[in-house]
């Protein structure tokens, strides 16, 4: 059974999407079966990966509130190993469809217990806010990812996202656990962006992953080319980022790089 990640920061801006494209794609080439799952009505990561929008027939939406089988909605990416639930702004609704519904909290996990079988990592692309999809995301988890910008205010929010980890996790997800916290965004150039990976590091310890992704021209270009960063340039700073991050998430999770 694969395990389930949700990328999650009610804090906007701070790398949650780059994130889930990058990391799981260094994973993809390394030879591990990954499924992004687009839990943001602005679909950055469904573009993010290649799938314009008339590529979409089914989303993440249809499996919540029509019941549509998530294996009908996920599409292939130009990387072999590498698969999307993709998002539609339909999502902006959805919170107010489930709302009223039994269990409401648990309808993410549905879609993800269906799946699970099938890869052996899945990330959960959150939107910046604490609502009830996000609340479905971290329901489904075993474990959240926390981007965190190199940025004054780095820590802000933090506290509160922590604080609706343990409320998840005391009530419906107990085995819920944060994996870990990823500096992003990372100037080297700028002393303020030392001071607070220090500060990070203080307050969260080994929480925080040692790797650091760097500020690179390539990670912000490749969006607009609609490909993760080793496939839009395979050689640069990004790209060794985030393929750092994925080796050292591999040793998190006592898996030996290339064996899915």
């Amino acid at each position: 059974m694969g395990k389930v990640i949700t990328i999650a920061n009610q804090k906007g801006g701070v790398g949650k999407t780059t994130t889930a494209i990058n990391l799981a794609a260094s994973l993809a080439a390394l030879e591990h079966k990954v499924l992004i799952i687009d839990a943001d009505p602005q679909c950055n990561a469904t573009s993010g990966v290649g799938i314009a929008e008339d590529q979409v027939e089914s989303s993440l939406y249809d499996c919540l509130i029509n019941e549509v089988d998530p294996a009908d909605a996920i599409l292939e990416t130009e990387l072999v190993n590498l698969h999307i639930l993709p998002s539609s702004i339909d999502l902006v609704g959805a919170e107010l469809e489930l709302a009223g519904k039994i269990q409401r909290e648990f309808f993410i996990k549905k879609v993800t217990d269906q799946l699970s079988d099938h890869y052996d990592y899945i990330f959960i692309d959150c939107l910046p806010s604490l609502g009830l999809i996000t609340i479905n995301a971290l329901t489904a988890a075993d474990s959240v990812l926390i981007p965190i910008q190199c940025e004054i205010f780095a820590l802000e929010g933090l506290q509160k996202l922590k604080n609706t980890i343990q409320l998840v996790k005391s009530t419906v997800n107990p085995q819920l656990e944060i994996e870990g916290i990823v500096l992003s965004m990372y100037d080297q150039r700028l002393r303020l962006a030392k001071v607070v990976v220090d500060e990070v590091k203080t307050h969260a310890g080994d929480q925080v992953f040692e790797t650091i992704i760097h500020r690179n021209a390539r990670i912000g270009e490749s969006p607009s080319a609609h490909k993760p960063v080793i496939l839009y340039d395979a050689g640069s700073k990004g790209a060794y980022n985030f393929l750092n991050l994925a080796k050292e998430f591999l040793e998190r999770n006592s898996k030996p790089v290339g064996q899915g």
